[in-house]
């Protein structure tokens, strides 16, 4: 073999190997954000809502409003770690509504997790499907919204053949690929589609289905993912992109902000479900395999 050839040959493996050497650097940049003593995260417990909850304050049997149980008051065990072949599990139960927050903000990530359901089911949901969800850019109080449980927020539905849906939580609007609704149906993602404005401030006030359910057998676990990069943020189900977002805002005396920092809340809403291998990684790009959703 002449040493031109043998020069290119050299060549083309030493880029081979270093493409292979960046990519797995790339790949272990995540940092796992679930240990036995939930050290990266707060909680939080509003109510035991009930059946006929309006969005006004719970009452006492005096007509007295009852208080949120608080910040870092689990004392009911809703949130609590488990092993399941040596690796931690979180434990939600649902009988409370509430959520484990992370202590630091973040922005510009891909966050990935697994998930599966549990048997039980507590009011206001037991004769409903289960329920909870990932919401992101958190922001401001806890308790800005209907259920008075969780902060200002976009959301990752996350409910049983509804894995991937969009919610508007208290002020927040996006722009979401969706085909537009007619009378009672709800707007549809579909990436074929033009962006559809959706939440406060806007004619559809708050809810968008994903585009189809990938949702595995009951029992088995399911990954998901949320990318976030500026102001827009992809839901992706087992691998499978359904619902593609972008101007994410909310609306402050009527005047939109952009929102595209925050916590992130994983939700207790009367269904037991548990996660795992929650993890989260810093995006310096949008990967061109998601950035051609936006053009």
């Amino acid at each position: 073999m002449d040493k031109t050839k043998t020069k290119s040959l050299l060549i083309i493996f030493l880029t081979i190997i270093t493409f292979y050497s960046c990519k797995d650097k790339e790949d272990d940049n995540w940092t796992n954000l679930l240990d036995k003593e939930l050290t990266n995260w707060d909680n939080y417990l509003s109510f035991r809502h009930q059946l006929g909850y309006d969005g006004k304050a719970p009452k006492d049997e005096n007509g007295n409003d009852i208080a949120p149980i608080g910040l870092n008051q689990d004392q009911y065990n809703v949130f609590s770690v488990i092993e399941e072949q040596n690796d931690p599990v979180l434990k939600i139960s649902g009988e409370i509504y509430g959520c484990v927050v992370t202590k630091k903000e973040y922005s510009n990530y891909h966050l990935r997790l697994k998930v599966k359901w549990g048997e039980k089911k507590w009011n206001p949901r037991k004769n409903l499907l289960k329920d909870s969800g990932i919401l992101y850019h958190s922001i401001g109080p806890m308790g800005a919204e209907y259920w008075r449980s969780w902060m200002l927020s976009q959301e990752f539905q996350i409910m049983e053949g509804h894995m991937g849906d969009y919610w508007s939580q208290s002020t927040s609007a996006i722009d979401i690929r969706a085909f537009i609704p007619e009378y009672i149906m709800n707007p549809v993602a579909d990436k074929s589609q033009p962006f559809l404005p959706i939440g406060k401030g806007e004619k559809i006030s708050g809810f968008c289905l994903r585009s189809a359910n990938y949702e595995n057998e009951p029992g088995q676990w399911n990954t998901l993912e949320l990318i976030c990069f500026d102001d827009k943020s992809i839901h992706i189900v087992n691998g499978h992109v359904v619902m593609i977002l972008k101007d994410s805002r909310y609306l402050d005396n009527g005047k939109p902000i952009p929102m595209n920092k925050g916590k992130i809340q994983i939700q207790s809403e009367a269904a037991e479900v548990f996660y795992k291998n929650i993890e989260i990684k810093t995006l310096k790009t949008l990967p061109n395999k998601y950035s051609q959703y936006f053009l």
